[in-house]
């Protein structure tokens, strides 16, 4: 194996242990109920896809996600539907920048994932993460944490819309925020070169 390849899987678990820490630290919004929380485990991911490629950030998003299998709360539900969102994201926004390798193609890149994870978070929430949590939570209380901060929320689907949609969306924006504030200090870093 090329000391390039070795070098790749080495920061590709640097960068998966540092999100697998960050999926742990999180905190809640008031503007969401209190079950859905903020977390940055997507940065190291998105690093990932724009230094080296997009199937390291994949990867990334797979190792934190079986780090955090440990200390599930969805009996794997809930990290498989992070796996999908998460890797969405960072995939796309790596693919693109792989091909348009400048500041644009990054916040093309990033802007395309964060619309589509917020995309297909609908849906896996919808159909496969929100069943599971019906069988400790009914649906009438889930709603109502919903309800409870707009009133207007007609049933499940409608809160995902309203709420989830939007909420992804700028937790990918901030995550891309984040990688545009440190990307060009710890990128030399990561590909082997000097600081």
């Amino acid at each position: 194996m090329k000391k390039s390849g070795i070098r790749k899987i080495a920061v590709t678990a640097i960068l998966a242990a540092m999100s697998s820490v960050l999926m742990f630290i999180n905190f809640s919004i008031p503007i969401m109920p209190s079950f859905i929380k903020v977390d940055f485990s997507e940065l190291p991911a998105l690093i990932a896809s724009f230094t080296m490629g997009p199937i390291y950030g994949v990867l990334v998003c797979l190792v934190k996600n079986l780090v955090n299998l440990f200390q599930t709360s969805t009996g794997g539900v809930g990290e498989l539907s992070n796996f999908i969102i998460g890797s969405a994201f960072v995939f796309t926004a790596g693919i693109i920048y792989k091909h348009k390798k400048n500041r644009m193609g990054a916040l093309i890149g990033a802007t395309a994932g964060a619309a589509l994870m917020a995309i297909i978070g609908l849906f896996s929430n919808y159909y496969i993460v929100y069943p599971i949590y019906m069988n400790f939570m009914p649906l009438e209380a889930i709603v109502g944490m919903y309800k409870a901060i707009y009133p207007g929320v007609k049933d499940l689907f409608h809160a995902l819309v309203i709420f989830n949609i939007p909420f992804t969306f700028l937790k990918g924006m901030a995550n891309t925020a984040i990688t545009f504030l440190i990307y060009k200090k710890i990128s030399p870093i990561i590909k082997g070169g000097k600081i």
